[in-house]
C-alpha cells in the first residue's frame, strides 16, 4: 500500500478543506467537504474547492484501479459549476468512465444537501509503473 511520506503528512490539501473520504472501492469513491471554510468571497463555496474536492475523489479511484504496482497521476480536469452552495456539506460520488493500462477517466457528481447537483467533473489520469522504491 502507498505510504505519504512523513516529510509531507502535514501538508496534505484534502485535510485542509476538511475533506472526508466515506467509501472507497474500484467502482465507486464518495466523499465529503464542508462549505463552511471553503467559501469565495460572494459566501459560496469557491470553485476550486469543488476541483479539489472532485480531483482528490477521482484521483482515488483512479490509484485503487491503477494497482499496488502503478502509480495513476492526474492528466485533465474539468468541472461545470452548475449551483452555488451556502452551508452544509457538499458530496462527491467519483465512478470510472474508462479503465485503461495507460489512462483512467472519471465522472465526478457533486452535491449538495438537498441532492441537487452543483458540480459535474471529469479528471483524466495517466496510469505509469511505480518507480522502485516508492
Amino acid at each position: 500500500m502507498f505510504q505519504i511520506d512523513p516529510r509531507w503528512a502535514q501538508q496534505q490539501l484534502n485535510d485542509k478543506v476538511g475533506m472526508k473520504l466515506l467509501e472507497v472501492t474500484t467502482e465507486r469513491v464518495v466523499g465529503t467537504i464542508p462549505v463552511e471554510g471553503n467559501l469565495q468571497p460572494y459566501g459560496l463555496l469557491h470553485g476550486g474547492a469543488n476541483a479539489v474536492l472532485a480531483e482528490a475523489l477521482g484521483s482515488t479511484l483512479a490509484a485503487v484501479n491503477a494497482g499496488p504496482d502503478r502509480a495513476a497521476v492526474g492528466l485533465e480536469l474539468s468541472c461545470t459549476h452548475h449551483r452555488g452552495v451556502r452551508e452544509g456539506l457538499v458530496t462527491g460520488v467519483a465512478t470510472p468512465l474508462h479503465v485503461g493500462r495507460s489512462t483512467i477517466t472519471v465522472e465526478i457528481v457533486l452535491t449538495d444537501d438537498a441532492g441537487k447537483r452543483t458540480c459535474t467533473a471529469r479528471l483524466t489520469c495517466a496510469v505509469r509503473d511505480r518507480p522502485p522504491g516508492s
